[in-house]
């Protein structure tokens, strides 16, 4: 019981010679935090400068990206639209070229029809 005494009577007078020192650092610790407040705001200043700096390049950027798709996308069409045509040439030629054999094939087979039908008619027919 004497000891728990003599510790609680030790712990007053260390928190009365704590209490004593807090007044000279509180005018110091004034001071400090005017100090760190000016310092925070330069920092902030400086990151906010820093980061309206980052999204005007991240904009331009952006922007720059947009224009050259769109570039891009007009070149491939109008490649497209070339190739389109060039096959849609190619698709009427061959037609063209298709149809002509076919009145080929057709003349061919009626040159046919009538030689053989002279022969046959020129066979049946006794001679005179």
């Amino acid at each position: 019981m004497k000891k728990t005494i003599a510790t609680l009577i030790a712990g007053l007078f260390a928190t009365a010679a704590f209490a004593a020192q807090t007044p000279a650092t509180t005018t110091s610790a004034a001071t400090a935090p005017a100090a760190v407040k000016s310092d925070v705001k330069d920092t902030t200043a400086a990151t906010k400068a820093d980061v309206k700096d980052t999204k005007q390049t991240a904009k331009a950027s952006v922007k720059h990206a947009k224009k050259t798709a769109k570039a891009d996308v007009k070149e491939a069409k109008a490649d497209a639209k070339e190739t389109t045509e060039g096959a849609k040439a190619e698709v009427k030629e061959a037609k063209a070229d298709a149809k002509e054999a076919k009145a080929d094939a057709k003349q061919a087979k009626a040159t046919a029809k009538t030689a053989h039908k002279d022969s046959t008619v020129a066979a049946a027919t006794p001679a005179k």
